[in-house]
């Protein structure tokens, strides 16, 4: 008997052992999905999977740019579930396929209060208590499906408001409005179907079809005969579930209901929820991160919120509705949108080609038949549709970054034909190729809006063309763009070393407000910032800027007066993304995300390694609002993926990576080829910020920079920590 006891005692230790490791080995516990849900971080905590179509997620709000992901953490009532969102945007819209349960009569609103202390999220999973109705809620998802269980406490009549009227707007109007066509049609006593033709930041159509776990007794439209809300009843005893399948589609509701049954048949909500956080937990693992517990917080969540976006809109047969509104069938059964691209093209997407390289390559393939259609590469797609949101024409540098860096999956000859027509033909609305040939810069008086950062975009485009037509042996191409890349020296202004709007007759706008800042609907020269922020603006030449400032001690001493000015000193126009203040350095908008690692290209790296510290800290904490401004489809969330392995791409086209300072104790890269790339920060703590010396694989590495390519052979990056600067490294 003692034998067998001992035996029973050694199999329990055993398990709870095995327990112990594989806790070890989940790092989606690392992920608060609420971080970023307040102010104006514009997350949402719903359910979703990597890329998915489908972001399950409350809101507590309609209207306006305060709900551009549906829900803020400082709200106390949520008004349903809806299947789509956004997540970190600065534009609203999305928020279809709404739901709401609820117990008794029809409410008068349909709405109601929540604690934040029944609410739980993780990668693939939301909980909530809706106390005004007792109903518990939970939420998972797969890529193309929702799935709802609800628990309803009290016995009797129980409901579901399904709502294809509801969306994310700018004010109750537009609500009303936003929806041209659609309804909600009743298949059986246990599905139902519609659709909804939207018109908000872009015009789009949603289909859904949903299967309930229990029949329902009763249903009635509540809106007339429109038939775009639709409540259904159920006969529930105390503590009873039901549950809710819920499939999307672009295309059409035989798609949906394609997805859903290819998803989610035979399964209960508890395997869609624990393949969910597989998922997840496969991504997370391509980046296992040691080191303190609050720099793994935000680590991990940054790879979730990084990898939420872009979304894979193509059905399971791979189906999809294009640019032009007609249904198209994708090779490789995807096609992604939410192409954020003015924001995700600086890290998002060089993040990409390091752990997904063959996903990076299917949105490229992606831009490409964006292309085919409208003769453009996208500039900011939302559901395959675009919306010119933004400037520059940025798929160039993330096609160029993938054409160089080989990744697989397009062709590099239709690549550099789609980026040669995008630069030269009129079909963006915010370039005028001729007159920017003309003058050599987007004249203030003849471009109102954004010329001095359209220019500066532009130019950087240009040298992506060029460097892609320079490894196609294209010489001719290479000398046109590659001159063309140089337009941002033509507004240049010496006397105050920044950079100036000018008139067609050549001379600088005046006066110089050089602290306006300048937003798409009120003009201005800027883009969402100012002269100082984006003097910066120049990626791809930052030697050239150097040389334009007179040397490196100049430009040093600039760069100190970026971060060391007065933050509460503006010009006229908005602040709404210029956030995240050091002086007038702004890290809650992107056109500054490369601004502290100039230090390191100027011969100063000890100021990069300080200043990335003090934004990581400062500007990436674990709460709601610990986030310094929209996290844009992942873009502040790959700054800091970056940083904290201890390096950024200033330049997102050229495979380096300049080097700052790592936040971890250590990263390991999982590879394409079974190969990994160890990262390692010896004696890293709060003193010890600034990097002594660096090797690479045993050897001391001097180059203040570190090549794609010698990552992705795999092999051991080492930097020795101290807590006195170095001057160079």
């Amino acid at each position: 008997m003692k034998l067998k006891r001992l035996l029973k005692i050694g199999l329990a230790l055993f398990l709870v052992s095995i327990g112990v490791r594989a806790h070890a080995q989940t790092y989606g516990r690392y992920v608060n999905p609420f971080i970023g849900t307040s102010a104006t971080g514009h997350t949402f905590p719903g359910a979703t999977v990597p890329f998915g179509l489908v972001q399950l997620s409350p809101e507590t709000g309609n209207f306006g740019w305060n709900y551009c992901s549906g829900y803020r953490y400082e709200d106390t009532v949520i008004t349903g579930f809806a299947h789509t969102h956004l997540s970190g945007t600065g534009g609203v819209d999305l928020g279809d396929v709404l739901f709401f349960p609820f117990q008794g009569k029809d409410p008068a609103k349909f709405v109601s209060k929540f604690s934040h202390q029944t609410e739980k999220a993780s990668p693939g999973y939301y909980e909530v208590e809706l106390s005004d109705h007792q109903v518990k809620v939970e939420l998972t998802a797969t890529a193309h499906t929702g799935v709802h269980r609800y628990t309803f406490t009290k016995a009797g009549k129980s409901h579901i408001l399904i709502d294809m009227q509801s969306g994310l707007v700018e004010d109750a109007e537009q609500l009303n409005e936003h929806v041209s066509e659609g309804s909600i049609s009743i298949d059986s006593k246990t599905s139902v179907s519609g659709y909804a033709f939207t018109s908000q930041w872009v015009e789009k159509k949603v289909f859904f079809t949903a299967k309930f776990s229990k029949a329902f007794t009763g249903s009635h439209f509540i809106d007339g005969e429109t038939h775009r809300r639709l409540i259904v009843d159920f006969d529930t005893k105390p503590g009873e579930t039901v549950e809710a399948k819920v499939g999307i589609s672009t295309v059409s509701i035989d798609g949906a209901r394609k997805n859903l049954a290819a998803e989610t048949t035979g399964k209960t909500f508890a395997q869609v929820k624990a393949e969910a956080a597989k998922i997840w937990e496969s991504y997370f693992a391509k980046l296992k991160a040691e080191g303190g517990e609050e720099q793994k917080i935000a680590f991990y969540t940054s790879v979730y919120h990084a990898l939420i976006q872009p979304n894979n809109i193509a059905d399971v047969d791979g189906k999809y509705r294009g640019a032009d509104g007609k249904v198209r069938q994708s090779a490789d059964k995807v096609y992604y949108s939410t192409l954020s691209l003015w924001d995700t093209y600086r890290a998002a997407h060089p993040l990409y080609t390091l752990i997904c390289p063959d996903m990076d390559g299917q949105m490229v393939e992606t831009m490409l038949q964006h292309f085919s259609v409208t003769k453009l590469l996208p500039v900011w797609t939302l559901f395959g549709k675009e919306s010119y949101a933004m400037i520059g024409n940025h798929a160039i540098p993330v096609i160029a970054d993938a054409s160089l860096k080989g990744i697989r999956g397009f062709d590099k000859e239709q690549a550099f034909m789609a980026i040669k027509a995008t630069l030269t033909t009129n079909k963006n609305p915010k370039y005028d190729w001729g007159l920017y040939m003309k003058y050599s810069y987007l004249p203030s008086d003849s471009v109102k809006r954004e010329a001095v950062s359209r220019t500066l975009e532009a130019a950087y485009d240009d040298w992506c063309a060029a460097q892609l037509a320079k490894s196609l042996h294209k010489t001719a191409d290479y000398n046109y763009f590659i001159k063309r890349s140089g337009f941002y020296n033509n507004l240049f202004d010496r006397s105050t070393n920044l950079m100036r709007g000018k008139l067609a007759d050549g001379n600088w706008v005046r006066p110089f407000a050089n602290l306006d800042s300048g937003q798409l609907a009120i003009g201005g020269d800027y883009t969402e910032g100012n002269a100082w922020q984006y003097t910066w603006q120049v990626q791809q030449d930052i030697p050239g800027l150097i040389k334009l400032m007179g040397g490196k001690k100049p430009f040093l001493a600039k760069l100190d007066s970026l971060f060391t000015m007065d933050s509460k000193v503006f010009g006229k126009g908005s602040t709404l993304d210029v956030t995240g203040l050091i002086g007038q350095y702004a890290h809650g908008n992107e056109p500054n995300h490369h601004i502290a690692y100039l230090y390191t290209l100027a011969g100063d790296p000890s100021k990069t390694q300080r200043l990335v510290r003090q934004i990581s800290d400062q500007f990436y904490q674990n709460k709601p609002d610990g986030l310094s401004g929209n996290d844009d489809c992942g873009q502040m969330s790959a700054w800091y993926i970056f940083t904290a392995m201890g390096f950024y791409p200033v330049n997102p086209a050229d495979g380096r990576y300049v080097f700052g300072a790592p936040q971890l104790n250590k990263i390991t890269l999982a590879l394409a080829g079974n190969k990994s790339f160890v990262i390692e920060a010896k004696g890293l703590s709060i003193t010890n910020k600034y990097v002594q010396r660096i090797s690479l694989n045993g050897r001391p590495y001097l180059k203040n920079y570190i090549s794609h390519q010698e990552i992705t052979k795999g092999g051991r990056l080492v930097f020795v920590m101290g807590d006195k600067p170095v001057k160079a490294i």
